[in-house]
């Protein structure tokens, strides 16, 4: 666990041969991954440039490209002090949707040896509730008919396929979301396409190609344009691309990397503070429970209680005690710890973390993708109390939370933009149910969330839950649960 290196911190660096490329080129990566490889190129060398992959819109591109692609993290601490450094690692940022071609070209040329990807959960094309992949998914019924790609699944087998066809080693592609065992994630949705274009080629990935599982943290807010005017007016000069994030910072990696390139493999990650280690998952159990889960369900409710930020939330002493008991009770009963943490220790730094008033961590932000994010965050908590017989009621209160959400009125009848893959199905589930038992039936019903088997068990206790929010407000029932 590290805070930003200061004494890395000089412009001027040399910029190395890109050896990454990336796919999914946003704030969060620009404030964690970049560091860690730009940290390790400044103390062990190696050509370990990056090249950024926007595969939605040129956004990015163009508020990085007059910049030469060098922008600005902003480090904001609890006491409200700040500290800045230059990041220039990006060598370029290409748009997939603008050039398809140029993308795949530059991932099979053999010098990249790692793609990198934060394209969120949904970006995998993926079930969430059983992990494959979805071949009804509009992207990936495209790949499968087009020579050019458009998912990021689609870009890994066709760029494998090009350098397989070339007589190239594989990349190792290392997946930085939020997603349980994401390397084998990524690793079955790429072999799953594979399959479907040439077995053979399926099996070459398979045994040459390397997918190791990731555990990612750092707080990284969105950016916000008041907060680019502040920082020009501080600084002098105008960066249209900066990041803000927390001190903290963490990258667990497993250390399993494409062999053929020898040291090569790989940048000196370790160097600049990652954790390489044999099996990421612990920590992975760790994080997604105790952090995503909570971030989660103090989102849902936080929002649907007026509150516009995580550090916001947990000011309200109700919801300080919320997240508490979910951690103490029903988080930290439900995994096994990675060998030498300290599980209370770690939920009180995370509570000092969520009570940083400096990072903006809009609850409507976390909410995002909420069909996509619960079976990981929550879902499988909840599985793994249900089958130990534990009691999970704060947990049930958060599922409860999204249901409520996700119907997009708040608890004033304001109308909530629900940002969500099922957005518009969910809505209409809730709007053609009547009461709360009949709300809960039917979005428990929605199988990309939800396997039949634990919708039953969620059934009765969903339904009390969402049944007080609904009475009562989503502050008093936690209130009253508490």
């Amino acid at each position: 666990m590290h805070a930003d290196a200061q004494k890395l911190e000089r412009s001027g660096l040399v910029k190395p041969a890109a050896g990454i490329v990336h796919l999914g080129l946003g704030a969060f990566f620009r404030a964690f991954g970049a560091i860690y490889v730009e940290d390790a190129v400044r103390i062990s060398g190696g050509d370990w440039g990056i090249i950024g992959v926007s595969l939605q819109s040129p956004g990015t591109r163009d508020r990085l490209a007059p910049q030469d692609f060098a922008y600005t993290v902003v480090t904001q601490d609890p006491d409200g002090g700040e500290s800045s450094r230059r990041v220039e690692i990006i060598q370029d940022v290409l748009v997939a949707p603008e050039d398809p071609e140029a993308v795949l070209s530059v991932m099979s040329d053999p010098g990249i040896r790692i793609v990198t990807l934060t394209v969120t959960e949904k970006g995998y094309c993926h079930d969430p509730a059983t992990g494959a992949l979805n071949f009804d998914h509009p992207d990936i019924v495209h790949d499968l008919e087009a020579a050019l790609p458009r998912s990021a699944p689609g870009f890994l087998v066709r760029a494998l396929e090009r350098r397989r066809n070339a007589g190239h080693p594989p990349f190792t592609v290392l997946t930085c979301d939020n997603l349980p065992e994401n390397g084998k994630l990524v690793r079955r949705a790429a072999l799953d396409l594979a399959r479907k274009f040439d077995p053979a080629l399926a099996g070459w990935i398979a045994d040459e190609g390397r997918f190791p599982s990731t555990m990612v943290d750092r707080i990284t807010p969105a950016t916000k344009p008041e907060d680019i005017d502040r920082l020009a007016q501080k600084t002098g000069y105008r960066d249209d691309a900066p990041v803000l994030c927390e001190p903290f910072r963490q990258w667990v990696v497993e250390d399993d990397f494409v062999p053929d390139y020898g040291p090569d493999a790989r940048p000196d990650l370790a160097a600049a503070g990652a954790e390489m280690v044999a099996n990421v998952t612990p920590y992975e159990n760790m994080k997604l429970r105790m952090l995503n889960g909570t971030h989660s369900s103090l989102a849902y409710l936080g929002y649907l209680a007026g509150h516009e930020t995580i550090a916001e939330t947990v000011t309200d002493p109700v919801f300080a005690d919320y997240v508490k008991q979910l951690w103490r009770d029903e988080i930290i009963p439900s995994f096994t710890p990675p060998e030498g943490v300290d599980l209370e220790a770690y939920a009180d730094a995370l509570f000092t973390r969520y009570t940083n008033p400096s990072i903006r961590h809009r609850t409507w932000q976390i909410a995002m993708d909420g069909s996509q994010k619960l079976p990981q965050r929550i879902l499988a908590t909840i599985a793994d109390n249900l089958a130990a017989e534990r009691a999970c009621p704060g947990l049930m209160h958060a599922v409860a939370g999204w249901m409520r959400y996700v119907g997009g009125v708040d608890e004033k009848g304001q109308p909530i933009e629900v940002k969500d893959p099922l957005a518009t199905r969910l809505r209409d589930l809730s709007d053609a149910a009547g009461t709360a038992e009949q709300k809960v039936a039917a979005l428990l019903g929605v199988r990309e969330v939800f396997s039949a088997r634990l919708s039953a068990q969620l059934a009765e206790p969903v339904t009390e839950a969402y049944a007080r929010i609904a009475a009562r407000g989503s502050r008093n029932a936690i209130e009253d649960m508490l």
